[in-house]
């Protein structure tokens, strides 16, 4: 894979996923707008969640350089997850794919508003604006125990080139993933 956004900018990222997991069923969505997404919805220590989360009205803010650049800059920014680690990320522009770890402290509603809150700040002071970016919910996936890691990061920064924004990963500099 190519070079990324902190691969580029020399940003730290965490050392690896801890450990194996202990196996966990999918946290399945039920059809029925935002509500039904809360529904079934855990937050297991140690537990990797694949969360997809779109901007407000899937606008295609982060098409704009000096947004994706702020809301990226968030991703890195000590202190903004807790005790969670963010393994894998792509911000596309109109939503974005975190590939993280829980902590023992935090749920995944509060590590997902804070990295939604924050990057929204960002965005919106470098734009010179004010309003909400991100939609109120997100999709999360649970990762089954014998799911492989690695593969799902490879198709989480490999979107840019499905959606045919680039031809290939490395020329598309919004995602980071801990196994550069």
């Amino acid at each position: 894979m190519g070079r990324s956004y902190g691969a580029t900018r020399g940003l730290p990222m965490v050392a690896a996923a801890q450990g194996s997991q202990a196996c966990h069923m999918d946290v399945v969505a039920a059809r029925g707008g935002h509500r039904a997404l809360r529904r079934g919805r855990a937050s297991v220590p140690g537990q990797i969640y694949h969360v997809t989360t779109t901007t407000r009205d899937r606008e295609p803010i982060f098409d704009l350089p000096e947004a994706a650049f702020a809301a990226a800059a968030c991703l890195h920014a000590p202190g903004g997850l807790g005790d969670a680690s963010l393994l894998c990320w792509v911000l596309m522009p109109d939503h974005a794919h975190w590939l993280l770890q829980l902590g023992e402290r935090d749920g995944l509603a509060g590590v997902v508003c804070r990295l939604k809150s924050a990057s929204a700040r960002s965005t919106n002071a470098a734009l010179g604006r004010s309003g909400a970016v991100w939609a109120r919910a997100f999709h999360d996936q649970a990762l089954r125990c014998d799911e492989d890691l690695r593969a799902l990061a490879r198709y989480i920064v490999a979107n840019p080139v499905r959606a045919g924004l680039v031809r290939r990963v490395g020329d598309y500099p919004f995602w980071n993933a801990i196994w550069l």
